[in-house]
């Protein structure tokens, strides 16, 4: 058990991370700028190619059965993962941060989001192994988080009420400026932070709620502590480009959130019927890309439909001058 024994594994894995994020803001994103939307379509293919690499590596060394866990908690990560992109559109538009500097709070978000994740990881295996019961709060919160994100109809964000900053704002000055995408400034002498690391300390505690939601959902694929972390982690990788590829259309995908809303509670009912009935985890990645699948289809369909009903007004209100 190579992959998923050991403290070898890990160290690796980790290394092999670390190594890919210095390429990527050492190399690739040396210099801040406004990332393209083919750019953005080039690290995504980049990120996902590198994640069915790892699954093929698993099948290959491991056996079928945890490369479908693998992939299906890297798929379950990664559409939950969209429901981020929602809110950092609405945190860089209310924080007026610059599309130069949006990659760079995204990269550094990322590097806590992996760290605090994986402290959510090991916390949720020991409780796992040590009160089994905790399963059924996992399912039941589930489901209540998939019920009410259902039933949410506007997506609020609050930054200003945010304790953590809040706490920051009256311990630590604060500038007025971005300075060229810097986190700390000093102005006659003082050392001053910018309004930019206000924005990654929201983003890092944004994560952080996200990730109390989609974490117990890969423990309803797998126990595996490795397969969990490594799943979470090819997902988060992927987020930075996925976000600029999504960020000036995901206001398009309006069945998503229903979406993502029943693949929550499914998991969280799998959890619940975890020590009565297992549902093979072949069966959760289908039902979850048919959801997935559908919910896309049907927000492409009704843009289409809306985008149509506008210029057919638009004609309408032309043609009666």
């Amino acid at each position: 058990m190579f992959f998923t024994q050991g403290i070898w594994p890990w160290v690796l894995f980790n290394a092999f991370v670390l190594v890919l994020l210095a390429l990527d803001l050492g190399v690739f994103h040396r210099r801040s700028h406004t990332v393209s939307t083919r750019e953005a379509l080039i690290w995504s293919a980049v990120w996902i190619g590198l994640a069915l690499a790892f699954n093929l590596g698993l099948y290959i060394f491991q056996g079928p059965d945890l490369a479908l866990q693998f992939l299906t908690g890297y798929l379950i990560e990664k559409s939950l993962s969209v429901d981020n992109i929602f809110v950092f559109v609405l945190l860089f538009t209310y924080f007026a941060v610059a599309p130069r500097h949006q990659h760079r709070i995204l990269f550094w978000g990322v590097l806590g989001a992996l760290i605090m994740r994986g402290l959510l990881i090991g916390v949720g295996t020991v409780l796992l192994e040590t009160f089994h019961w905790i399963i059924y709060l996992f399912g039941a919160f589930l489901i209540f988080t998939g019920i009410r994100m259902g039933l949410q109809k506007d997506e609020a964000v609050h930054p200003e009420r945010n304790p953590v900053l809040k706490l920051l704002r009256r311990i630590l000055p604060v500038s007025q400026d971005y300075d060229e995408g810097r986190f700390f400034t000093r102005h006659n002498g003082r050392l001053l932070a910018t309004p930019l690391l206000l924005v990654l300390i929201v983003v890092e505690t944004t994560d952080l709620v996200f990730a109390v939601d989609s974490i117990p959902a890969i423990f309803a694929v797998t126990n595996d502590p490795f397969i969990v972390y490594t799943s979470n982690v090819f997902a988060i990788l992927g987020l930075r480009s996925l976000y600029f590829v999504f960020a000036n259309v995901i206001h398009k995908f309006y069945y998503l959130k229903a979406g993502l809303a029943v693949i929550l509670t499914y998991v969280g009912v799998k959890m619940l019927l975890a020590d009565i009935f297992h549902i093979p985890t072949a069966l959760s990645l289908l039902v979850i890309a048919i959801v997935l699948a559908l919910a896309i289809v049907a927000s492409v369909l009704r843009a289409r439909k809306r985008g149509g009903e506008t210029g057919n007004k638009q004609k309408e209100h032309a043609a009666s001058r």
